[in-house]
């Protein structure tokens, strides 16, 4: 995906980076997206637990009682609802630069949603190879060692390191401009603090 930039009259346009690396003004906003269409698969093997659930509780014959036919029941329904949420909360991400705050919203209703106050960043870094085997699985994850990330798919992502030690990862397409905006924020946040020093 390609880097979208906004204008600081909102006009969509492409970062340059030899002007960002001379320290010209950052885009106004920049945006920016991953996707995993693959786990639209795991959605429909959740869509699959729903049925199989609404199935066994509308048209049942089990003759060993109700308790184990009311197990099955509840545990194909339960799979069924975590397996769709957590695929179609993290089959894409969006990720947000504005002058102030880094936000990442998760799926095609936005949560979870994390908003980090750049005043709170004191550096981003680009990781070309993400993978979920790294943070333990795919979704939003924490690990004590690593920090906290927002991971849909395997490749590049975004890393932002907090003042407080932690590191806030989160897979997105052109996360090197993500960088490169996140950088050229802080410096004038930097240089903002040193003048009214």
């Amino acid at each position: 995906m390609r880097d979208h930039s906004e204008g600081p009259r909102g006009h969509e346009g492409s970062q340059n980076s030899e002007n960002d690396q001379q320290g010209a003004m950052p885009p106004a906003v920049w945006t920016g997206r991953a996707t995993n269409r693959a786990q639209w698969l795991l959605a429909g093997a959740g869509a699959a637990c729903l049925a199989l659930g609404i199935e066994l509780a509308v048209d049942s014959t089990w003759t060993s009682g109700l308790a184990p036919l009311l197990m099955a029941v509840v545990g194909c329904v339960a799979a069924g609802l975590l397996m769709l949420y957590g695929t179609l909360a993290f089959v894409h991400v969006a990720v947000r630069v504005d002058k102030d705050t880094l936000e990442v919203r998760c799926g095609h209703i936005g949560v979870p949603r994390t908003r980090i106050p750049l005043s709170h960043v004191v550096g981003a870094d680009f990781d070309p190879r993400v993978t979920p085997r790294q943070w333990g699985g795919w979704g939003y994850r924490w690990r004590p060692e690593k920090g906290t990330a927002v991971v849909v798919r395997r490749g590049e992502g975004l890393v932002v390191r907090l003042g407080d030690g932690r590191t806030f990862t989160v897979t997105v397409d052109d996360a090197e401009a993500a960088v490169r905006v996140i950088r050229a924020r802080l410096r004038l946040l930097g240089a903002g603090r040193a003048a009214s020093a």
